[in-house]
Formats: C-alpha cells, sequence, structure tokens
C-alpha cells in the first residue's frame, strides 16, 4: 500500500471517545424489567405457565441490558423471586 502519502487523517488529532455523563434518573425506562414483573405476577395469580416463561424471558432481558450494575441487580433479583 503505497496510500500513505494521500491519507487525510491526522492522527495527532484525533481524540478517544468519551461517554456522556447521564444522571441516574434521567435513564429511560427498563421497559423488560416492567413486563418481566407484570408477567411474572400474571404467571404466580393465574398459573399461567406461558405467562412465567415470558416472564424469565424478559427478566434475561432486562439483565442483558443492564447499564448500572451495583443497583440494578437489586431489582432484577427481586424480578426473578
Amino acid at each position: 500500500m503505497s496510500s500513505h502519502t494521500n491519507d487525510p487523517r491526522q492522527p495527532s488529532a484525533a481524540r478517544p471517545y468519551v461517554a456522556p455523563q447521564i444522571a441516574p434518573q434521567d435513564l429511560p425506562i427498563d421497559y423488560a424489567g416492567f413486563i418481566a414483573v407484570i408477567f411474572g405476577v400474571a404467571g404466580v395469580m393465574f398459573r399461567y405457565k406461558l405467562s412465567s416463561w415470558l416472564a424469565l424471558i424478559f427478566c434475561a432481558q432486562s439483565v442483558a441490558n443492564m447499564r448500572n450494575v451495583e443497583n440494578d441487580l437489586k431489582q432484577v433479583m427481586m424480578a426473578m423471586m
């Protein structure tokens, strides 16, 4: 590759990306966790097996999308119970 002289990028001007800080109260709602709780309650109260399985699936999705591990882990464990 002899195109090093025609490279318009400037390595000296490159800066690493820094994610903006977002306050915990400004984070979007965890809809998967909320739906998991709703399906879990419906599964226990009405004894719907499908509802219980859906609650487990949405709970797993909520765990996979966690942003703040310390705070959300308590919430997820309560949803799993």
